[in-house]
Parts: C-alpha cells; structure tokens; sequence
C-alpha cells in the first residue's frame, strides 16, 4: 500500500454523517480550553488550546541549534544559551486555531472537530525573530521566510516536515518572537519545547513549534501548510485566498452550572453578570455587544481598560437582569479597522476562520 491510498482525503461530511473515528481520536489528541477557564487572564499552559499536526517530537533544550541561513548574508547557527545572550523580550499574545469553529459547519469538513474552544493566551518570552534575521544580514533577493520544525508526518498524501513560510516584511513587522519559555517557565512539550515561533495576530498555524530552521527564499514558498492546507476555499479545485489574520470573536464564560454531558446552563433568576473575553487579530477590539433574546436586541459590554498588549484578548462584562425561562446568549466583537463579528460566516471546505456568534443556550431558575 502506497502513502496516497492510506492517507486520508480531505472531504465534507455526508448529511446527518456523525463524528468519524478519525476525527474523535485527533479530539482526544488535540484539546480546547474549557470556557470557564476564560476567566484566567492569562491561560494555564494545561488549558491553552492544544492542536498537534503529527508527533510531539522528543527533544532537548542542551543539544538544540537553530540555524538561520538561505538568502543571508552569514548563515548563523544558534544553541539556547547564544539566543538568550541576545536579550529577551515578553510579549502577551492570543492564539486561536484557524479551524476554530469548524465542527459547527455543516456541511461539516472532516478534521480536527473544534467547537469554539480553540484559544488561549500566555505570555511568551524569547528573543524578536527580526533580531535574528538582522544578525544574519537579509540579501535583496530574499522574498519569504521558511520556518521549520522538528514534527513530521503525512497529509493527504504528502510526507513532510511542518513548515510554514511569511513573506519578509510580515517577519520583520509581526513583532513575531523566537520564544523559549511560557508564562514564565520553558516551554511544555506540547507546546513547542524547546524553540517555537510566536506570530502575534495570526492564526496559531503560523507559529511554527519545536523551530529547528529559519531559511530565507527567494521566491514566494509553496510548502503544503502555505499553499494546500490553509486556504480558504468553496470549491475543491480552486487557488482560494491564504488563513492569515485572526478574524474578531468573543466568547462568553459561561453562567450558572452546568448539566454534565450537555453543557445546557441553569442559572437563577435576579442580577447576573456575564463577562468573557475579545480578540482580533487585525485590529485592537474596541466595542462588544450582546444579546439576551438570541440576537433580536443588542446591548454595549462595558470594556476593560485597554492594555499594550494590543492584540491579546479583552475582557468585558454586562449585568443581565435575568428572568425565569430559556434564554440564548450571544456576543459579537467590534475591532479598531472596522471588522465586525458576524452571526453567521460564510462557509467553506477547510472550516477556516469561522468567527460565527456564540450562542449559549440558558435556563433561568
């Protein structure tokens, strides 16, 4: 048997189809924070959202180089203790799957099957990769930065390293960091020790864990993870545009308690604050509204104070006087370029960037 006939095709899930084996063991595999951990400002690295395309690769922090070469003007090889001696810098960042939100879809594309939980935000410590970039000298042919790490695997048929690739100026204007530890700690295992990438803004695809290499090109990079995999498309055959940014979401920590398998919430009857947090990646979120009737009126949250941490998440909060009864919770988030959360995105095949409103579903005792 050949790789192809025993890698699994990218397809959409078949009318009334339920989860696939498949798609339960990448879920037991892979984990969403749980909402009412939205409450921590910053996400334990236990509950940060965890998404692994192949292996946790075995590594160790005492014999890990990073090398930095291709379109450079002096290839540089760097162990942690020579990146460390470069300075370090913390910066708090949000990161979201770009497929969060696609097992709500329907048609339902078959892969990783997030609900809305794939976020979290840790504070991340390292050395800017525009400092690495500068020691090594960019050349004027250099077009994108290729970044590698330590996992290898299949997809749809093709063996590969996980690599992504930003074109040169958005590596030296991302404020993007080559990152060793996590909320003040090294980095955990599954969160990329000993070396990952730290794209602020962008969807958590773009922050390439356990990073061995960083390779200047000189033309555009067409690796799988840049060209195949995360595009948004509606038709198979088609180019579709390129998951970059992170599209405007809030998310509501849920009320009350919960019923045990449904997650369904009871909540008592009186003054209830309902708080959660926002986010884009685009743009500093500056309004949230939400809705106690399943989107028939909308009120403003009131906003924390903004922080420097641009595009790290908000929190925000509303005092609901709730009243007996079923009621649908809903929020949308407002950023700073005009981007508005939708009640409902656009579809398409990958399950990408799909901001659809939460809607939490309560029952007022």
């Amino acid at each position: 048997m050949t790789i192809e006939q025993f890698s699994t095709k990218g397809r959409l899930a078949d009318v009334g189809e339920g989860i696939t084996a498949d798609e339960l063991q990448l879920a037991a595999r892979n984990h969403g924070i749980p909402l009412e951990a939205l409450r921590y400002d910053l996400t334990p690295p236990g509950l940060h959202y965890v998404l692994v395309h192949y292996d946790i690769p075995l590594t160790n922090a005492y014999e890990w180089r990073l090398t930095v070469g291709g379109c450079v003007e002096q290839p540089i090889d760097f162990g942690l203790t020579e990146l460390r001696a470069m300075g370090r810098q913390t910066v708090r960042v949000t990161l979201e799957c770009a497929g969060n939100g696609r097992a709500n879809l329907d048609p339902r594309p078959i892969s990783q099957p997030w609900l809305m939980e794939a976020v979290g935000t840790a504070e991340w410590t390292g050395v800017p990769l525009a400092a690495l970039l500068e020691a090594a000298g960019i050349r004027e042919d250099a077009v994108d930065v290729v970044f590698t790490g330590a996992d290898h695997g299949v997809e749809r048929g093709v063996e590969q390293d996980y690599q992504r690739g930003l074109s040169v100026a958005e590596a030296l204007d991302s404020n993007a960091l080559v990152a060793w530890e996590m909320n003040g700690m090294p980095l955990p295992p599954q969160h990329g020790y000993p070396l990952r990438l730290v794209v602020p803004g962008w969807y958590g695809m773009a922050s390439v864990k356990w990073l061995r290499s960083i390779e200047l090109v000189d033309k555009p990079f067409t690796g799988y993870q840049n060209a195949v995999a995360y595009r948004i498309r509606t038709e198979p055959d088609e180019a579709g545009t390129a998951v970059t940014r992170i599209e405007p979401r809030a998310l509501l920590i849920p009320p009350g308690h919960p019923d045990f398998m449904s997650r369904h919430r009871f909540v008592p009857a009186g003054e209830v604050t309902l708080q959660g947090r926002a986010w884009s990646g685009w743009a500093p979120v500056d309004r949230v509204e939400i809705s106690t009737n399943a989107g028939a009126t909308w009120q403003d949250a009131s906003l924390d104070a903004s922080s420097n941490e641009d595009l790290a998440w908000r929190s925000f909060s509303y005092e609901w006087q709730a009243t007996p009864g079923e009621h649908v919770l809903t929020v949308r988030a407002h950023d700073k370029s005009g981007r508005v959360q939708p009640i409902e995105a656009p579809w398409n095949r990958g399950g990408f960037a799909n901001n659809t409103a939460q809607r939490l579903t309560v029952l007022v005792q």
